[in-house]
């Protein structure tokens, strides 16, 4: 792949929330990116964004047919932010028609399926494919990982607490979106996940137990799913993760990540703020939380975006290897068994999965 300076070409697949906010970065905060196309298979989606002054503005074409956007003249990206069970199909379709790729986490619900898209991106390595783990772009997690690689500020690390809590949604997105995405662990905990294996230094899993419980969508029982769950990770090596994710918050977007070494403890967001304001009065004081993820994230999109931009314009590595994301899924599919099976799963020494 030759080096290029001019503005890469960009499509962005899925028209959700997250999907919108993605062209939003891309167009007014990343200035290397062109976006060219969107698409959605959601008709709602795709008749909002043809009304949508903006993008006319922009000159972007609005597609409702992934393959025909995939033809799009002088496309050279894509950002793919659809619903997971689609996310795998989706790069490799991309791939195949040797265009870089940016795909939300996870890469699919399936390890096999996730293992055909690191294999396809492998055999054409020219091509920038990257699985989007946004919190390894934010500031505080990057100083903190900063702290005891170079700094050693805490010793070795040996346990990692970490949380995604999500403001309780009264709408029903959730509960129509859980059908698709995989179970609360390889959905709402793949970042606490990812996270764990930065900070105590990608260590292999020996053994995942996991509990949850229904406090606000019973309906979700059908799915075979939780609202509010806690998983444990033991490592070989003696180094343990613990996750709390949940659905259901009152307050807020509750997301926070202790690591603790042997000589002392790093704590992030443990107390969630949507800025330095406090009110005092005659209840007490108190402050506000972020209502969701993208307050809390919102700076790490963008520079996701820009150091992937600048790797397939610079013709460098991309900042998150591919592979990265299957131990990830791997931890998070084994919680999920954990969970519905009230089994303890384990692992050999070489990671593989034994039961």
């Amino acid at each position: 792949m030759t080096r290029t300076l001019n503005p890469l070409k960009i499509a962005v697949v899925g028209l959700g929330r997250m999907g919108k906010r993605h062209v939003h970065t891309l167009l007014y905060r990343v200035p290397h990116a062109q976006v060219v196309g969107v698409c959605s298979s959601d008709g709602s989606e795709v008749k909002w964004a043809r009304n949508n002054q903006e993008y006319t503005d922009f000159g972007i074409t609005v597609y409702d047919n992934y393959d025909q956007m995939l033809n799009h003249p002088g496309l050279q990206a894509v950002w793919i932010s659809s619903s997971t069970d689609v996310h795998a199909s989706q790069s490799l379709a991309a791939i195949a028609k040797d265009l870089h790729v940016l795909c939300e986490k996870p890469l699919s619900t399936d390890l096999a399926e996730a293992q055909s898209v690191v294999d396809a991106a492998r055999a054409k390595p020219s091509l920038k494919v990257m699985a989007g783990f946004s919190r390894r772009f934010d500031a505080s997690y990057r100083d903190a990982s900063a702290k005891i690689y170079e700094q050693g500020a805490i010793g070795t690390p040996f346990l990692v607490r970490s949380n995604t809590c999500d403001l309780r949604d009264e709408t029903g997105f959730f509960v129509r979106y859980a059908a698709r995405n995989g179970g609360i662990f390889v959905d709402c905990a793949i970042h606490d996940i990812d996270l764990s294996l930065w900070f105590l230094g990608n260590p292999t899993p020996k053994a995942c137990w996991a509990a949850g419980t229904l406090q606000h969508h019973p309906e979700l029982r059908e799915l075979s799913d939780v609202d509010n769950a806690v998983g444990v990770v033991e490592f070989w090596g003696g180094k343990i993760a613990y996750f709390y994710c949940s659905r259901t918050q009152a307050h807020g977007h509750d997301v926070c990540t202790e690591i603790t070494g042997t000589e002392g403890k790093l704590m992030v967001n443990v107390v969630p703020r949507q800025n330095n304001v406090v009110l005092a009065d005659k209840l007490g004081m108190r402050h506000e939380v972020q209502p969701e993820y993208w307050e809390r994230f919102e700076h790490a999109f963008a520079l996701e975006a820009k150091e992937f931009i600048a790797a397939v314009r610079e013709d460098r590595e991309v900042p998150l290897p591919l592979e990265a994301g299957m131990k990830v899924m791997l931890i998070g599919q084994a919680l999920q068994h954990a969970l519905l099976s009230g089994e303890v799963v384990r692992f050999d020494e070489s990671g593989e999965r034994l039961n």
